[in-house]
């Protein structure tokens, strides 16, 4: 048997990954178990290390770094998806002269560093820290979602323009209202992956003074001492991973929504009692067959 892009293996080669896959997990396992011993062997997991987090002072410290990721975050998202459908919509003109100003832009954004953004920002542009942060991650990220909805649009059927075409619906027409919102639905996982980058992104900020999450818990380090550097960074880095893993399943969440909206809903399947299917599926009540 045969599938559409493999071969299905045989014994010898589920063999062959069974040994393989035994072999690797058990030396994954025998790196982490040497980590954890590693840091068992430095003093890591004492309680006299994790005794700060009984402070309020110290989660409240946190908080307001995690406040401050979010809030940049959240607002850079919003520009670089707005920015990033306009750069999309330039991309995709029908004139080439129209379209050469929008590469040259794209790929110049895509080329610089966020950190040199949010330096230019707040030393050339004269900028706060905070301006200076939402706007680099704005300008990088609008011109990646810019090219992800470039091929989103790209990767659609050409019939979908044909068809617009047909019915007297203009060029533009056609690209915000019929293959934009495909486009988005077809790309979303790449756009929510690219706003969870985005997110992270905004640990650069510290490099310009913003006081970030991870601003927070080098500031909190510098005032307790370097003994208290890995459970403070272990806590930031699981609030990062919480926060990113929520967006991941939202994501996944509006993709399923979304596409059961275009399926228009999925029937459910009538079962009896005992979740055997109803022999009476598809019959009227009169004992003859549905129409």
């Amino acid at each position: 048997m045969t599938s559409v892009l493999y071969d299905v293996p045989g014994p010898r080669a589920r063999r062959r990954n069974l040994i393989g896959t035994v072999v690797g997990g058990g030396a994954l396992l025998g790196v982490a178990a040497w980590v954890v011993w590693n840091l068992y062997d430095r003093g890591i997991f004492e309680a006299r290390r994790w005794e700060i987090f009984s402070d309020p002072d110290v989660w409240q410290f946190l908080w307001n770094g995690l406040r401050a990721t979010l809030e940049a975050a959240a607002l850079a998202a919003v520009l670089a998806l707005i920015l990033g459908f306009g750069l999309a919509v330039w991309r995709m003109a029908p004139q080439r002269w129209l379209q050469l100003p929008a590469v040259a832009v794209i790929e110049l954004f895509r080329g610089l560093p966020v950190v040199l953004l949010m330096f230019f920002s707040a030393l050339a542009l004269g900028l706060s820290i905070f301006q200076a942060v939402v706007l680099g991650l704005v300008i990088y990220n609008a011109a990646i979602i810019g090219e992800i909805l470039r091929a989103g649009i790209v990767s659609l059927p050409r019939g979908q323009s044909e068809a617009a075409y047909a019915i007297g619906m203009t060029h533009w027409q056609t690209l915000i209202l019929i293959l934009l919102p495909q486009a988005v639905r077809r790309m979303l996982p790449s756009l929510i992956s690219q706003l969870v980058v985005l997110l992270k992104d905004t640990s650069l900020g510290f490099i310009v003074g913003y006081a970030e999450l991870l601003r927070s818990v080098q500031n909190l380090r510098d005032f307790f001492g370097n003994a208290y550097l890995f459970p403070l960074f272990f806590v930031g880095a699981a609030i990062y991973i919480a926060v990113n893993f929520s967006i991941s399943r939202l994501a996944v969440w509006l993709e399923q929504r979304g596409s059961m909206k275009a399926a228009g809903g999925v029937a459910p399947i009538e079962t009896d009692v005992d979740g055997q299917l109803d022999p009476n599926i598809g019959r009227t009540h009169e004992g003859g067959r549905a129409p």
